[in-house]
């Protein structure tokens, strides 16, 4: 029998590999469910055809065209009455994955209950069609406001209008939207307390007395003794207590977007001398509250759910359940407070105690800490009207927050976004915010991939003039950075509270590095909250943190860092100063040989610097002459593998290109003959050293753009012409000779053979040259290149003819080339 029963049973389905599904086997699976449908056959095997149908349209980004005979028979499907629920969920679910759709023929008036109108309208909404958005909430407002008793209906109608007016803010007349917000605001604080009533069993011990619903209770196991709310908890719940809950899920956008707006200062001022005490208030409310006009009375309920739910959350909660959902209702309330005072500054008095209390009660709950993001939000829009150091709040913030929960995935994309959306409102606050990057990056060194794309939005702020170097290095050693977090994790004596790690890693003797004194000063200042001026050389600590190198985070956290590098020099460039410039392209040159040694991570660095290095010298050309001793420095110290890098390439061609007196008076000819002399050492180097595993090949690139800067020093201290023509002349018989051949490859000789005569050629002409090498500031203008009258282009062509006759010029040659 079970065998049997085995076989009856269709395949699940999701069973089976992913793949592609073609329009011929997609025709063919809708023609199976479209005879399902037509035979109204609703059995799990209609089930499981139609949860196929939905993975397949829902599963790729591409729109994905249905038979129109199965469109049709999805939307019947839907409307039908005696259509089991799930299998219309199901067609909903599958005819909005189709939208936008031509072959729509649904209409609000195909409902035949409050249930089938909620998935009829969301199928519509989908559609995105204005005009299709206000029909929907035209009807299912009507069926809101009529005097029915209020039926299981209406909660599948509530979710809608949220989604209409968040689609659409005027979709509603001011009529209607009135209507709602005092019913809005009557399921909110009229709900009952009574638990909804058991179904009767009908059997032999049943009884009146036994079905009798009791109270709802608090979170701790307390009878409740106030109104109902969504932290109210009971076995079995009434109508209005389940549109108390969604009435609450919806206030703040229908705040925001559909609800009421700000109210006139005339209001504000008949109603300041009831707002002078809380007795007041609280007498003037209970006196009037019905005689407010319903935008006012929406949010004085709001005001007493969200002050009943902050009373709630201090409930120690009896299972984990409640306990989660009172730390996101706190979230919420303090949220809709701060709507709600912002709507109506006079809700600041009332709202004010509460939130005050309520910080000072979280700051010490590390399982709340959630919560105080909408608080800091609370602080920093009505801080100034409420006497309150939203300095104080910040700081707090910004300090113990991402140190202590950095591997918290839900609070670091929060509290990234939470500095988005408010950096207009930090005002002298943004130096708390610029000087905290620190602890900010450990967030991003965690959670990289969800995280990346926020901090490139973020670094134009966090980055300034005071910054801009420490930044850069932290950026750089980002890898090691979480490493290190990953490490102090570990060592956390915390077992329990332990987020996971990569297992396969193994790294006794890092735990052993964390506790060596010696070393506990580079994990401190890795480690640091806030910015604090300095520099340490991390080489020592990248080699205690090498076996975590492989880890999956840190390899992650690798592959992001390029990324915001290119973010961080986009935003430097638009206010860098010469100094700032020149400490940066130094810090270039000393950290491109001391990086986090993680798999591909310093080839994808090399390319980024490589890239930004000419473009620092070009924000401020004196830089090359002000550096010369450093650049000297690098180029001395380069040879075997790092000889075939992209800095190489960027640093050699700055030298040529603003190594010159046009770009500083400074430029003396001892200087260029001392450049000379050190790249000319490394192009004999590049060129004599055979490749091997330890030393892979130099690529031509490099060769080529060493002959053209060897060439523009010499045309700029012409005692060097001779040399450097020599020289070439031996490039041009290296890369002719054989044995070079199967080294290099006939591709890159001929790239050398052919710059090699280019730049002979020109040196036949010395003036010329300096000319074309080494252009004025106004020559390099583009127009000079682009206006075919301009002199830049004319004395090309001129020297082009001269010199055409020479063996081996090429027609067509860019003298510029490099």
């Amino acid at each position: 029998m079970l065998l049997e029963e085995k076989q009856r049973r269709p395949e699940p389905w999701f069973k089976g590999k992913s793949r592609e599904v073609g329009a011929e086997e997609l025709g063919r699976f809708c023609a199976r469910v479209s005879a399902l449908l037509q035979a109204e056959d609703w059995g799990p095997d209609a089930l499981d055809a139609l949860r196929r149908l939905f993975l397949i349209v829902a599963a790729t980004k591409y729109s994905r065209r249905l038979e129109p005979t199965c469109v049709a028979l999805l939307q019947t499907t839907l409307c039908s009455p005696r259509c089991p629920e799930r299998l219309q969920l199901l067609c909903a679910a599958v005819l909005r994955e189709m939208a936008p759709s031509d072959s729509l023929s649904l209409s609000c008036d195909h409902a035949q209950s409050s249930r089938q109108l909620g998935l009829v309208a969301s199928v519509l909404l989908a559609q995105g069609d204005p005009q299709q958005v206000r029909t929907v909430g035209q009807c299912v407002i009507k069926v809101l406001e009529s005097r029915q008793p209020e039926g299981p209906s209406l909660t599948y109608l509530l979710p809608v209008v949220s989604k209409v007016t968040s689609l659409a803010p005027d979709a509603l007349p001011e009529e209607q939207t009135k209507a709602l917000s005092k019913r809005l605001g009557d399921w909110l604080r009229y709900a009952s307390v009574q638990q909804g009533a058991a179904h009767a069993s009908g059997g032999f011990f049943s009884t009146p007395r036994a079905r009798q619903p009791g109270p709802v209770t608090e979170v701790d196991g307390t009878v409740a003794t106030d109104f109902f709310t969504v932290l109210s908890t009971g076995q079995r719940f009434t109508e209005d207590q389940r549109l108390n809950v969604q009435a609450f899920s919806m206030l703040r956008a229908w705040l925001l977007q559909g609800g009421p707006a700000r109210p006139g200062a005339a209001d504000a001022d008949d109603r300041s001398e009831l707002e002078g005490s809380t007795v007041s208030v609280l007498s003037a409310a209970s006196a009037a509250s019905h005689l407010l006009p319903p935008a006012e009375w929406l949010r004085e309920k709001a005001l007493e759910y969200c002050q009943r739910l902050l009373e709630q959350s201090g409930r120690r909660a009896l299972r984990k359940a409640d306990s989660d959902l009172q730390k996101a209702c706190l979230v919420e309330a303090v949220l809709v407070l701060d709507v709600l005072c912002r709507q109506d500054p006079s809700f600041l008095y009332r709202a004010l105690p509460c939130v005050r209390a309520l910080r000072t009660r979280l700051c010490g709950d590390t399982a709340c800490v959630r919560a105080l993001l909408p608080i800091a939000q609370f602080f920093l829009h009505h801080g100034e009207a409420a006497a309150v150091d939203a300095d104080a709040v910040c700081q707090h913030l910004f300090t113990r927050i991402p140190s202590e929960h950095f591997h918290s995935p839900m609070l670091a994309f929060e509290f990234v976004q939470f500095c988005r959306d408010h950096l207009v409102l930090f005002g002298s606050n943004l130096d708390l915010l610029r000087t905290s990057f620190p602890n900010l990056f450990k967030f991003l060194a965690w959670s990289s991939p969800a995280l990346t794309s926020g901090f490139v939005a973020l670094l134009p702020v966090l980055v300034d003039a005071g910054t801009a170097v420490e930044m850069l290095h932290l950026l750089l050693d980002l890898p090691s950075l979480t490493a290190a977090l990953d490490l102090q994790l570990r060592a956390s004596q915390a077992a329990s509270e332990r987020p996971l790690w990569d297992v396969s890693v193994r790294a006794p003797g890092c735990l052993e590095a964390l506790r060596d004194p010696q070393a506990q000063g580079l994990f401190q200042h890795l480690l640091r909250a806030k910015a604090s001026g300095t520099v340490e050389r991390l080489t020592p600590l990248h080699q205690l943190l090498q076996p975590l190198a492989s880890c999956a985070r840190v390899l992650q956290c690798a592959q992001a860092v390029p990324t915001l590098l290119r973010a961080f020099f986009a935003a430097v460039t638009q206010f860098a100063s010469g100094a700032l410039a020149s400490q940066l392209a130094l810090l270039l040159l000393e950290r491109s040989d001391s990086l986090f040694q993680v798999e591909g991570y310093e080839a994808d660095v090399h390319r980024v610097l490589s890239s930004q290095f000419p473009a620092l010298c070009k924000l401020h050309p004196p830089l090359v002459v002000e550096r010369a001793k450093e650049l000297l420095e690098f180029v001395g110290s380069l040879g075997g593998p790092r000889s075939t890098g992209h800095m190489l390439t960027s640093v050699v061609w700055a030298i040529g290109e603003y190594l010159s007196v046009s770009w500083d008076r400074r430029c003396s000819a001892e200087q260029i003959s001392r450049f000379f002399e050190a790249l000319e050492a490394l192009l004999f180097e590049v060129t004599q050293s055979r490749p091997s595993a330890a030393l892979p090949k130099c690529p031509p690139q490099v060769i080529t753009v060493l002959m053209t800067t060897l060439t523009k020093l010499a045309s700029r201290s012409q005692d060097l012409i001779p040399r450097v023509s020599l020289l070439l002349s031996k490039m041009r018989t290296l890369a002719q000779s054989p044995a070079v051949g199967p080294v290099h490859g006939e591709d890159d000789l001929g790239a050398v053979r052919t710059r090699a005569t280019e730049l002979l050629n020109l040196l036949k002409m010395p003036s010329v040259a300096q000319f074309v090498l080494t252009p004025s500031v106004e020559v390099s203008q583009p127009r000079y290149h682009r206006d075919c009258n301009t002199a830049l282009p004319l004395a090309l062509d001129m020297v082009s003819r001269l010199l055409e006759r020479e063996a081996g010029l090429l027609p067509g040659v860019d003298f510029c080339g490099g």
